[in-house]
């Protein structure tokens, strides 16, 4: 087993800043949303997050993918982590707040573990995992509520279509991990982003018809956030803080999104959660810090030495 990398100072600064990023790229989103379809929303964001990262790789002089495996590989990738989770959040966020889209996003962790036990053999459910996912998942009960499950209205589909999103996330992560490996991230991420585009692009032209660039000043500037900072940026920051900190480090950056996100949606859209919400973050945070392990083992150690 691979020991976990100790959290430094800077590391630190880098997992807040990531947390802050994505987690105004709700409020950028939402935003963005009043003026145009989910659809061209997600084809905004894969295309021009593209774009950048290719101008990245290619001022890096990176080695590009030749293979047609690889370049299937990043179809496929493209699906699993951009176009339908993003399509799916997109269209969620129209009917949800933004706080609680980010609570119920929280749960990819959750998810993540569940699927990687399924696939690999090295990442076995233990009673510690257990007892995590069974948290995270009293957490996202409690905070989408009984009564909206038993309602079954478009806000409740909004948040199952929003738990969707975090399924194919986690799915995304077992398809990198057999098929990505040994790729730069830079180019990993880039080619992920054209196979979502060649998507997303063709769709949203399908259903929304042809993208308008005649659009508000605020929602230029959303579009741009989320697509250049809270995508392509977020996704090369996401990458050095895990060369950095470690897997295990970086699962931290998911309990910090949340309150970032909410705080933006209760001052600039004064959304006001219902207190369910917050007490499934509540829960679901438990679940993500026992799947972390770090607490988990310090009360086992401190057990050990009691009993001597």
């Amino acid at each position: 087993m691979t020991p976990q990398k100790t959290l430094t100072g800077k590391a630190w600064a880098a997992l807040v800043l990531l947390a802050l990023i994505w987690g105004a790229s709700f409020l950028s989103i939402r935003v963005a949303l009043n003026e145009i379809a989910p659809l061209t929303s997600v084809a905004h964001r894969t295309f021009w997050a593209m774009i950048a990262l290719w101008a990245v790789v290619l001022s890096l002089r990176l080695p590009l993918p030749r293979g047609l495996h690889v370049w299937g590989a990043f179809v496929i990738m493209g699906l699993l982590n951009n176009a339908v989770p993003f399509s799916l959040m997109a269209w969620g966020q129209l009917h949800i707040e933004t706080g609680l889209t980010s609570i119920l996003n929280a749960a990819t962790a959750v998810f993540g573990v569940l699927v990687a036990a399924l696939f690999f053999a090295d990442e076995k459910l233990s009673p510690r995992k257990m007892i995590g996912v069974g948290l995270g998942f009293l957490g996202v009960m409690t905070a989408i509520g009984l009564e909206n499950l038993r309602n079954f209205d478009l806000r409740s589909i909004a948040q199952l279509a929003i738990l969707g999103g975090t399924v194919s996330y986690a799915l995304a992560g077992v398809w990198a991990r057999k098929t990505l490996a040994g790729l730069a991230p830079q180019v990993a991420a880039a080619g992920m982003l054209t196979g979502s585009s060649i998507f997303t692009v063709p769709l949203a032209l399908i259903v929304d018809g042809p993208i308008s660039f005649d659009l508000q000043p605020v929602t230029i500037l959303a579009v741009a956030y989320y697509a250049l900072i809270a995508t392509a940026g977020a996704y090369l920051l996401y990458y050095y803080i895990l060369g950095l900190a470690g897997s295990g480090n970086l699962m931290l950056v998911t309990l910090l999104i949340a309150p970032v996100a909410i705080i933006l949606g209760a001052l600039v859209l004064d959304e006001q959660l219902n207190p369910n919400a917050y007490a499934g973050f509540a829960l679901l945070a438990a679940g993500l810090i026992i799947l972390d392990g770090r607490l988990w083992q310090r009360f086992r150690k401190r057990k050990a030495v009691a009993a001597d």
